[in-house]
C-alpha cells in the first residue's frame, strides 16, 4: 500500500452463490481526489463500495482504505459513507438524526452542535431541523444522508449516487460541497449514473463492467477534447495494430479501419508517419472529439444502460 493511496484494490471479488457480482476489482485513488465510478446497471459498482466499507466480505483479494486494511476500526472512523438506498430512522428529526450518528462516533456534545448546525446550514435545511424525516422529500432525504456523511470530518468519503433525488439546485449544492472537499484535501469516490455531474465533477474515473476496470482516464484529457481516431487503411498487419499503442489506447481493428484514443492531436501525423512507414496503404485518418458519454459507450459498450 503506498500512502498516497486513499483507496487500493488488488483483484477485490465477489461472489453470491452462482452470481459473479464483482470478478476482480484493481484501481488506485489518490489521496485528495474526486475519483468517478462508472459502468452499467449490474456492473458491480454497489458491491464493490459494499465490500470497501466492510458491508459485505470480500469472496477473494485484497483492498486497503487509508493505508489500512479493510476492517481495521480506527480507520473506519475517518470514512464517511451516503447510501444510494438509505433507510434514516424517519421517526428523529434532522437535528436528532445528526445527533445520533455523532454520538456512535463518539463526539463531544458541543463538538456535535457545532458540525450538525454548520452541515445542516450547508445542505440548506437548517429551517427544518426539528421536522421529523418521515416528512422530508427524497431531495431532502439525500441532503440530510450527506450531512450525516461529513459529520466526522472524514478523510474519504463514499457517495453513491448522491444527486439521483435532487433538482438542478439540489446537484449544483452537491458539486459544490464536493469543491470544498477537495479543496480540503479530503478524498472523494462518487458514483453516479449522471456522465454531466461525473465530468464536472470528477478528476479521474474508472469504467467498470462486470466488477472489473476497463479503463482509468483522467477528466482534465475529456474536457480539453480527448479525440478517438478512425483510420482506413489496407494492408494492416497485427503487428501494426499493436504498435499504434503508442499514441493511444483502446486500439480496435475491424478489416481495413482502425479505431483508437488519443489525448493529443499532434499524435496525428506521427500515426500517419508511421503507418506508410510500416508499408499500410493509408486513405483515410478521421478524428473526432470525444464526450464522456462517447468515451462510455466505446468503451463499455451498448448492452445495458447506466
Amino acid at each position: 500500500m503506498t500512502a498516497t493511496h486513499a483507496i487500493e484494490t488488488n483483484a477485490l471479488r465477489k461472489v453470491f452463490g452462482d452470481n459473479v457480482a464483482v470478478r476482480g476489482l484493481t484501481l488506485t485513488v489518490e489521496q485528495g481526489e474526486v475519483f468517478g465510478f462508472l459502468g452499467p446497471n449490474g456492473a458491480g459498482k454497489t458491491t464493490s463500495i459494499k465490500m470497501l466499507l466492510g458491508l459485505a466480505a470480500p469472496t477473494a483479494g485484497a483492498a486497503w482504505l487509508l493505508g489500512a486494511p479493510l476492517g481495521d476500526r480506527p480507520t473506519r472512523a475517518k470514512i464517511g459513507f451516503l447510501p444510494e438506498h438509505f433507510r434514516f430512522h424517519d421517526w428523529l428529526t434532522a437535528q436528532e438524526f445528526m445527533t445520533l450518528h455523532g454520538e456512535l462516533y463518539g463526539m463531544t456534545a458541543e463538538t456535535r452542535r457545532r458540525r450538525s448546525a454548520d452541515l445542516l446550514e450547508r445542505v440548506g435545511l437548517t429551517p427544518f431541523r426539528d421536522k421529523q424525516l418521515r416528512t422530508f422529500s427524497k431531495g431532502m432525504l439525500q441532503r440530510v444522508g450527506l450531512a450525516q456523511a461529513l459529520l466526522n470530518e472524514p478523510a474519504l468519503v463514499f457517495l453513491d449516487e448522491p444527486t439521483s433525488g435532487l433538482d438542478p439546485v439540489g446537484r449544483r449544492l452537491v458539486r459544490d460541497i464536493i469543491g470544498d472537499l477537495r479543496r480540503q484535501g479530503t478524498t472523494v469516490f462518487l458514483n453516479s449514473h449522471l456522465l454531466s455531474e461525473i465530468e464536472i465533477t470528477c478528476d479521474r474515473v474508472a469504467f467498470i463492467k462486470h466488477g472489473e476496470v476497463l479503463r482509468v482516464s483522467a477528466l482534465k484529457g475529456l474536457v480539453t477534447g480527448e479525440t478517438s481516431v478512425t483510420i482506413h487503411a489496407a494492408g494492416l498487419t497485427d503487428d501494426m495494430a499493436a504498435g499504434l499503442s503508442a499514441w493511444g489506447q483502446d486500439v480496435r481493428v475491424d478489416g481495413e479501419q482502425v479505431t483508437l484514443a488519443v489525448a493529443d492531436d499532434q499524435a496525428l501525423p506521427q500515426i500517419a508517419r508511421y503507418l506508410v512507414e510500416q508499408g499500410a496503404a493509408l486513405y483515410a485518418m478521421t478524428p473526432q472529439r470525444l464526450s464522456l458519454e462517447d468515451l462510455f459507450i466505446q468503451i463499455v459498450g451498448t448492452d445495458g444502460g447506466l
